[in-house]
């Protein structure tokens, strides 16, 4: 059976699924959806009103928030341009064949496409992005923390272990790190947050 990825919706709570879970299908729904595409006025809005605790990733979320308040769709589409589009490229690639090997569509593409099929994940029609693009990637969490893709236990595990432990969290960093970004420095932010506390839960025993 086959399953879509990289739809334009944001997760909501699906009945019987663990807090935790639902918790991170949001986090890495919300990531997904802003490395997408540039965030409309709705968006914007929704991520305004986002609140924090004194954790690293409640206070990622505040700074996210008021980096939403400070911007405008313009600003942010013309952000979201420079960093990811740009004239010729933007000045990421966000492929983990890229941060892998320098290169695009190279050997970890390839794995990633193996690790998929065994789950029945397939891109969506039309999509012309290769799955080991970040945002891809992020959907593809989230519907596997959110029980949208069915997968046996621990298929996130060995997803996040194998294809996004080795190179998002230094992706989400450099964003973070970017002079031309303002609202999306804060993105990288809670990537980055994101990606360690996954990497920290994980290597916790079953």
């Amino acid at each position: 059976m086959s399953r879509e990825v990289l739809r334009p919706d944001l997760y909501s709570d699906r009945p019987g699924i663990d807090e935790v879970d639902a918790a991170r299908a949001r986090e890495y729904a919300l990531l997904a959806t802003l490395l997408a595409r540039a965030p409309d006025q709705a968006l914007l809005d929704r991520i305004v009103g986002l609140h924090g605790d004194a954790s690293p990733l409640g206070l990622a979320h505040v700074a996210l928030a008021e980096a939403a308040r400070q911007t405008s769709v313009e600003r942010a589409e013309r952000e979201y341009f420079d960093l990811f589009i740009g004239l010729g490229r933007g000045e990421f690639l966000p492929y983990g064949s890229y941060y892998l090997t320098g290169f695009l569509h190279e050997r970890p593409l390839a794995r990633l496409r193996e690790s998929l099929a065994q789950l029945g994940i397939e891109r969506a029609a039309g999509q012309a992005e290769p799955e080991d693009h970040a945002a891809i990637l992020c959907e593809i969490m989230a519907g596997l923390a959110s029980g949208r893709f069915p997968a046996p236990e621990g298929a996130s595990r060995v997803l996040f272990e194998e294809h996004l432990a080795p190179w998002m969290g230094r992706f989400f960093l450099d964003l973070e790190q970017a002079e031309a970004a303002a609202f999306y420095r804060r993105t990288g932010t809670v990537g980055r947050v994101l990606m360690e506390i996954e990497r920290e839960a994980f290597a916790l025993p079953s």
